[in-house]
């Protein structure tokens, strides 16, 4: 593809905010900025002359709360910020600084012959066929180990070491296992994921959020949603964070249970917090409920294979589901049918609530496969029929009893399709709330893979962006989709929109996370590694790029902003459970990270108090929208990428070469090579 040679944006393309509300290197906020669109759709600035707006976060709270009704997490899977937006001009990138001042710059590979060799980050395209990538490590000790903390400093240089010795633990490394090493260290740009740059270079973008555990996609889906993954569960039990010395973790006290092959399914992976990707007890061989007709969801693959499958224990602490309930939360905790084990953590909580809350607020899950979609077949009988492509361990929700227990809280539980109806026809709540949307391991869309390796092309045709089964290009059109339908809908002069990852796949990324809590492991526990998170609306900034800290707990500390939610930190068991976790464990962030705990910014940044307060005008739907046409062929097809963009990324703008490794394969496992 042609590269760009010029940006197609104005001087303040790169914008950046550097804390709200102070913007660092632009026009100070004494200014106005009209904006009106090129012959390209872009929107160019103009700076004139206004009274000075220097709001503080509580004002800026304030503005926000007045004009967003609608809240959209756009939640996608498994990318680091550097491996998607590394070289972003202008962001804390891959070439931001010189080498020898970005952490982890350059590693160390051992090849096949034994010779020690070092590698730096480099640049896989159109014709690596980077849209489709074999999934690499990302567990909670592997995550760790690749992060090197020492003296609870992240060196942020052990990613494709670790990688490599995965797969040779002993003795020179095989091909397969330098190429996954290799793979840690590869990155992408606007040629690969165009759609996801051009937001990002129309709206804002957040350099500095961090995945809020270090771990896999189950922790993610649980902190953002609740802000947290166990860590008051733990402190309020101790035993259910037990791991013993030789790794054997919490077991529970339910009985065994074996699948349909024979083998054990055993409860619970790490007890708690939760740092790995069991499934949720809800919905397993162990849930009472199983076989019936109040059965939770379950992928029809996860219990039928011949290895034994972790199921977590049931999740007690607060979460969104009982903070949005407000004023009204027993009228809905009334409902479950298991109080004695879903509530007992969360009794204080939900009189407090009761006595304080707010109005009710609407909320909703939208995941893949939770229930029948288009792409089912009409009489779904077998493994491959409703729930084939349901992602089971990536339902935050569904971990929590008082969810699964709970009709009225079910009844928030829906299927990627139904996201799409529902913002078509107007079937929100007229009064807002926060919405999920996630895909799953196919896509709703129907899109098939352009990638010459056959077993690819029936394997990556998943939507969520998750590395060894979707396709990025497929994950990017059902994220647009979704943009699209919320800007043609009347809720877009109402929202907020958010992308974010769950985790960071184990890419490289060389900023240092700051560490704010250590699991029962001794581990660096809280934060992991940078992803990406992007906010769209009307009422956004244009072409900013925030160095605002966050975490996945930010999209629940934006919700608690928006709505006047009671942060789930500040509820008297949660509050409780961090006394206890000080107390007991020596560290004072064991609780939600939605207020309290360190640099957990709220996302203001992302929005601009000029538009907010009607002095200049909104953003309008169009600058949101890929045409349709655009995004149900896949970018190559159409000639998209950095030049239709109109970005250059900052290794081309610099002139670095791009070194792929001789021998590098982003598939070693699905396409090995020799």
């Amino acid at each position: 593809m042609k590269r760009a040679t010029l940006m197609a944006c104005s001087a303040l393309c790169a914008l950046s905010i550097t804390s709200q509300p102070i913007l660092a290197g632009t026009a100070p906020l004494s200014a106005k900025v009209v904006t009106q669109p090129d012959a390209h759709g872009i929107i160019k600035q103009m700076i004139v002359h206004q009274p000075h707006l220097n709001l503080s976060d509580r004002q800026m709270i304030a503005l926000v709360r007045k004009k967003i009704k609608y809240v959209f997490v756009l939640y996608q899977e498994n990318r680091s910020f550097d491996s998607y937006f590394g070289t972003f001009p202008g962001a804390d990138g891959l070439y931001s600084k010189s080498p020898a001042k970005t952490p982890g710059f350059y590693q160390t590979l051992i090849t096949p012959t034994g010779r020690t060799t070092t590698i730096s980050p480099f640049r896989i395209g159109p014709k690596q066929y980077a849209w489709d990538t074999d999934d690499i490590d990302h567990s909670h000790g592997r995550t760790v180990a690749k992060m090197d903390v020492v003296n609870g400093v992240p060196r942020m240089d052990k990613f494709a070491t670790t990688e490599e010795l995965k797969y040779s633990p002993t003795g020179n490394p095989s091909l397969k296992a330098e190429q996954y090493g290799e793979l840690a260290m590869a990155h992408e740009d606007c040629d690969t994921v165009p759609f996801l740059w051009r937001y990002a270079s129309r709206f804002v973008l957040f350099d500095h959020v961090f995945e809020d555990v270090t771990g896999p996609s189950t922790p993610g889906n649980l902190s953002i949603f609740a802000a947290q993954t166990g860590l008051t569960q733990w402190a309020l039990h101790p035993k259910e964070g037990f791991v013993a010395p030789n790794g054997t973790p919490y077991a529970g006290n339910a009985p065994p249970v074996k699948n349909a092959a024979g083998a054990a399914i055993s409860e619970s992976g790490s007890g708690e917090p939760v740092m790995d990707d069991d499934d949720p007890f809800w919905g397993s061989l162990l849930d009472p409920a199983v076989n019936t007709s109040g059965a939770m969801p379950v992928n029809p693959g996860d219990f039928t294979g011949t290895g034994p499958y972790g199921v977590q224990i049931n999740q007690t602490y607060a979460s969104l589901a009982l903070s949005t309930a407000g004023r009204d939360i027993k009228t809905f905790t009334n409902q479950d049918t298991a109080p004695a084990i879903d509530l007992a953590d969360v009794k204080q909580d939900i009189g407090y609530l009761a006595a304080h809350g707010q109005k009710p607020v609407h909320w909703g899950w939208f995941e893949e496969g939770y229930d029948h979609e288009p792409t089912d077949p009409a009489n779904p009988v077998d493994a491959n029929g409703t729930h084939a492509s349901y992602i089971t361990h990536h339902n935050g929700p569904q971990y929590f009893g008082y969810v699964a227990n709970n009709q009225a809280e079910r009844n928030n539980l829906h299927g990627a399709e139904d996201f799409f109806t529902a913002v078509q026809t107007g079937g929100l709540p007229s009064k807002g709330g926060v919405f999920y949307l996630k895909g799953g391991y196919a896509n709703i869309m129907g899109m098939k893979v352009d990638n010459p390796v056959a077993k690819v092309r029936a394997n990556f045709i998943g939507d969520d962006d998750h590395p060894g089964y979707s396709d990025a290009q497929i994950s990017e059109a059902f994220i647009a989709k979704a943009v699209n339908a919320i800007a043609k809908s009347p809720y877009w002069k109402h929202s907020a929109i958010i992308i974010t990852w769950d985790d960071s796949e184990g890419d490289y990324d060389h900023v240092r996370p700051p560490i704010v809590a250590d699991g029962p492991d001794h581990l660096a526990f809280d934060f992991g590694p940078r992803v990406p998170l992007l906010v769209i609306s009307p009422y956004a900034r244009v072409h900013a790029i925030s160095h605002e800290m966050g975490s996945q707990a930010s999209v629940v500390k934006f919700v608690d902003a928006v709505f006047g939610l009671t942060p789930l930190a500040l509820l008297p068991d949660e509050m409780k459970g961090r006394r206890l976790g000080e107390q007991e464990f020596g560290q004072p962030n064991i609780g939600p990270a939605d207020a309290l705990t360190p640099d957990v910014g709220d996302l203001m940044s992302a929005f601009d108090p000029h538009r907010l307060n009607g002095q200049i005008p909104l953003l309008p739907p169009s600058y949101a929208i890929i045409p349709h046409k655009e995004i149900m062929h896949l970018p190559q097809d159409n000639g998209l990428g950095c030049d239709a963009d109109g970005i250059v990324p900052t290794d081309i703008a610099k002139g670095i070469k791009n070194h792929i490794p001789a021998n590098f394969n982003p598939l070693p496992s699905t396409n090995p090579s020799t």
